[in-house]
């Protein structure tokens, strides 16, 4: 399995997640939206994220050229693209990694409907992973609204793309409605 944990806020938290195991320390950067982070204090913050963590900055925004100062000035391990579709396509995305080759892209994929699947499927090749979320139609990003999705889209991007896939979208600890055990049970 596989830990991420988002809206990382100091030197000092991006240090002791390094230090628990987390795998990937991510912060939301370039300032435009509430709770993001300037690219100053995001250097700071991933400082002194180690070898054994990477380092990742979530994209909220469709804008190219600010999507562009978080690449060019952080230089983020991965670089999370989590504007909503519409607003920022597959072309555009791919874009960004061809400018930047050396940083990881995952695209945040909405999960609202079996559409899903296809949307999924044209980043295949374009992401180097994509991250499952719940999506609000007419959100100008995707996920952060703490409420699950169907889980069997899910599976079906899954076996539909060659690409890694992380789940996000309201998990936790609670039970799980298939398996009545922890969600990590029956690896949904």
């Amino acid at each position: 399995m596989l830990v991420q944990i988002y809206e990382v806020s100091s030197p000092e938290e991006a240090r002791a997640l390094c230090a628990f195991g987390v795998d990937h320390i991510v912060l939301v950067g370039n300032g435009t939206f509430p709770r993001e982070q300037s690219v100053e204090k995001a250097r700071d913050i991933f400082e002194p994220v180690s070898a054994l963590a990477k380092s990742s900055a979530l994209c909220l925004s469709a804008d190219l050229e600010l999507i562009r100062k978080v690449a060019a000035e952080l230089s983020p391990s991965i670089l999370h693209l989590g504007a909503s579709t519409d607003l920022l396509s597959p072309s555009e995305s791919g874009t960004i990694k061809s400018e930047f080759p050396s940083i990881q892209i995952m695209r945040s994929i909405p999960v609202v409907g079996h559409e899903s699947v296809a949307l999924a499927e044209t980043y295949d090749g374009i992401a180097d992973m994509l991250l499952l979320d719940s999506h609000n139609p007419g959100d100008k990003q995707i996920g952060g609204l703490g409420k699950t999705h169907d889980w069997d889209l899910d599976r079906r991007i899954v076996e539909n793309v060659s690409i890694p896939v992380l789940l996000a979208g309201g998990l936790g600890v609670e039970k799980c409605r298939r398996c009545n055990q922890s969600c990590a049970s029956c690896r949904r």
